[in-house]
């Protein structure tokens, strides 16, 4: 298991549950659907400004984009950044908040069901059952009395905003191999400006200029960095496990909640956090072994000269290791642990 990526994964959990307390100080002033879309532009100037002025202290970890990679991208940001937030805002207004607390539990296995059946990651018993005790740890977390589902319509955009979120989880995992900063940069800067778009269209006004500014910090960290850190995580975890260990987001954020606004620690906490933290454990012990062929293939990515790559350099190639350059994987036969990671997305 790579213990680096995991904590890349839970770090980016921590930010976007921290988010959810923070955005409360902002939401009663601003039209939900365009808080969508000023988090979104926070996330997509913030990350732009780091990227184009950082470049000495975080080097890109990636290729930049291709145009292969493209198609990918772009339905992400559809699903993700466009139908998921329209969806949800659909729904919540049709749904109660208890209803919509629990059906937004669904995104972790609606990411991990897609990644299994459909973009077929592979996954054992103990990955199964650490999924269900995250997914149930967020279902408990988020269980605030005996919900009522008056009608279908609220109910069934929540759950398709869910669909949508996991199948962008999917499809980031795609290009994941590219600069994370540029993803999340691509990604802010298309989607929070049409949902600042769509928020004015449907009658919301903008808000004042301490409330646009926080609001845009709060994107920053809980949904740009956090996006980043979470495609680190993807390309060496495999969507499925790193959407298990972003489930933990909703306990993250309420530790927050307890230490830093003073809300009680009850029993619903702590027996979330305790299917959590099995959650957590069962994922963390997994170990995954088997004769596996390695196809060859040619990518860029940030890497060190392990078993899988063992190849030469030109002169042009950077010195040192880690380093990021284009290179060639040859056939490979061997065994040993590894994750659904982008060097092993082989077929079981």
């Amino acid at each position: 298991m790579n213990r680096t990526a995991v904590f890349y994964a839970l770090a980016s959990a921590a930010l976007f549950g921290i988010s959810t307390p923070a955005a409360k100080v902002v939401v009663s002033a601003v039209d939900p659907i365009l808080l969508a879309g000023l988090l979104y532009c926070g996330a997509g100037i913030g990350v732009t400004i780091l990227r184009h002025l950082g470049q000495a202290i975080l080097p890109p970890t990636g290729q930049t984009l291709q145009r292969e990679d493209m198609p990918w991208l772009a339905a992400a940001i559809g699903a993700g950044g466009i139908a998921g937030p329209i969806l949800l805002m659909t729904g919540l207004a049709r749904t109660d908040a208890a209803a919509s607390s629990l059906l937004l539990t669904l995104e972790g296995a609606a990411t991990a069901l897609m990644a299994w059946f459909i973009f077929h990651e592979n996954f054992n018993r103990r990955v199964a059952l650490g999924m269900i005790c995250l997914v149930a740890g967020a279902a408990t977390l988020a269980w605030s009395g005996t919900p009522t589902l008056a009608g279908v319509i609220g109910p069934t955009a929540i759950i398709g905003a869910c669909v949508m979120w996991g199948l962008d989880n999917n499809l980031t995992r795609k290009v994941s191999l590219a600069d994370p900063l540029q993803i999340v940069q691509l990604k802010g800067l298309i989607a929070g400006p049409f949902n600042v778009a769509l928020g004015l269209w449907a009658g919301a006004s903008l808000p004042g200029i301490f409330d646009a500014l926080l609001a845009a910090i709060i994107g920053f960290l809980g949904y740009g960095v956090s996006l980043a850190l979470f495609i680190v995580a993807l390309r060496h975890l495999g969507t499925a496990r790193t959407g298990a260990y972003f489930s933990t987001a909703p306990f993250l954020g309420a530790i927050v909640a307890v230490a830093g606004l003073g809300e009680p620690v009850t029993v619903q906490l702590l027996l979330a956090g305790s299917m959590m933290g099995l959650g957590v454990w069962l994922h963390l012990t997994e170990r995954h072994e088997h004769e596996h062929i390695h196809q060859p293939m040619a990518h860029t990515h940030s890497h060190v000269h392990d078993e899988h790559h063992q190849h030469q350099h030109n002169a042009e190639d950077p010195p040192g290791v880690p380093h990021t350059h284009l290179h060639v994987h040859g056939w490979l036969r061997h065994k040993h642990p590894h994750t659904p990671d982008m060097h092993h997305e082989h077929r079981h």
